[in-house]
């Protein structure tokens, strides 16, 4: 049975079917909540049951605790209506107007980038472009109807491919076969863009950039896009990884040949043949020690759920207002239809 759902602040309304979950009906109905991995993980589409009766669903507990849930929160990604409903939700004003596509795409090259991180371009058909927000994901729409989820690693403005970093995982169907079968030519389906983790260019505040191993493709899209629209704000970008190995890009260091731009690479297992001299330790702990007060500050963070968790709650003590901290959690788990792999 429908179910009519009401938003505050915005006093949008749009109806619910029977089986989906309110992020779905909202992005069928063209209203931009925020979410990421879609699979009750990350925490990122989480909003408050004003009135109403739900089913929360499957989700983690990291995402979301049972005093939340005692507070009337719920992960919307998850959650079924049964009942008319009211929602208190901030939607993502900025990705209105961008259509979520499908769409053929070529592999144009793929590119060893380091013993464990190929670098895929995808090629759209003639005359297609897909638009995007800097930091958004796509997905590979899989034939057994499962899907992996990539971050693009360019920025908008430079859209004659989609460049993906893809890290091979542990008994990961997909990353085997990216390592050991894809072609150059190779047709496969995307669709896209997802998730409201972007850069927030009208801010006034400078920006911390936490990335953990491939965290580092939305960064390269942030980066790069900020560059374009000429921000003159700080930019302090945190690349933590194990070993020197792993920083498998020297563009960091490029960029910080520019004078709002900071590069601080953090190892947490450098190798005796690194002889590192840098920082080393847990990449959130390196941001702790370097900044008292994060009041003052947009942060965004992107790789493994652990990093991610620990680094904002660390981050909400020492100030950093929670509407200005944005993520993207980088998860493997693999349900069928839901499988964020970045």
């Amino acid at each position: 049975m429908p179910h009519t759902v009401t938003l505050l602040p915005s006093n949008h309304t749009f109806i619910i079917e029977h089986g989906e979950n309110l992020l779905q009906g909202a992005l069928r109905n063209g209203i931009p909540f925020p979410y990421g991995c879609r699979d009750g993980a990350c925490g990122t589409c989480k909003g408050k049951v004003l009135s109403g009766q739900i089913d929360r669903g499957q989700y983690s507990a990291r995402a979301l605790s049972e005093q939340e849930v005692a507070q009337g929160l719920a992960l919307f990604c998850q959650t079924l209506a049964l009942s008319d409903l009211v929602l208190e939700v901030h939607e993502v004003g900025d990705v209105v107007g961008i259509p979520i596509r499908r769409l053929p795409a070529k592999v144009d090259s793929i590119t060893r980038a380091s013993h464990d991180v190929m670098r895929v371009k995808l090629l759209l058909p003639t005359n297609q472009r897909l638009r995007f927000l800097a930091g958004q994901y796509i997905d590979f729409l899989l034939k057994n109807g499962e899907r992996r989820s990539y971050s693009i690693a360019n920025a908008p403005h430079d859209d004659e491919f989609i460049e993906l970093h893809i890290r091979k995982v542990a008994a990961g169907t997909f990353s085997d076969f990216v390592f050991n079968e894809l072609q150059e030519k190779a047709i496969l389906r995307i669709e896209g863009p997802h998730g409201s983790f972007f850069l927030r260019a009208d801010s006034p505040r400078p920006i911390i950039l936490m990335a953990g191993g491939t965290g580092f493709a939305p960064v390269k899209s942030l980066v790069e896009e900020a560059f374009y629209r000429g921000l003159s704000r700080p930019i302090f970008f945190y690349w933590g990884v194990r070993s020197r190995r792993d920083i498998y890009s020297d563009l960091p260091q490029q960029w910080a040949q520019r004078e709002n731009f900071h590069y601080i690479p953090v190892l947490s297992e450098p190798l005796p043949e690194d002889q590192w001299q840098g920082r080393t330790g847990l990449v959130h702990e390196a941001i702790l020690e370097d900044f008292a007060d994060l009041s003052g500050y947009d942060v965004y963070a992107c790789g493994s759920p652990a990093m991610v968790y620990a680094g904002r709650d660390a981050f909400l003590l020492k100030g950093l207002n929670a509407d200005n901290c944005y993520s993207d959690a980088f998860e493997f788990q693999h349900p069928a239809g839901a499988t964020p792999q970045k």
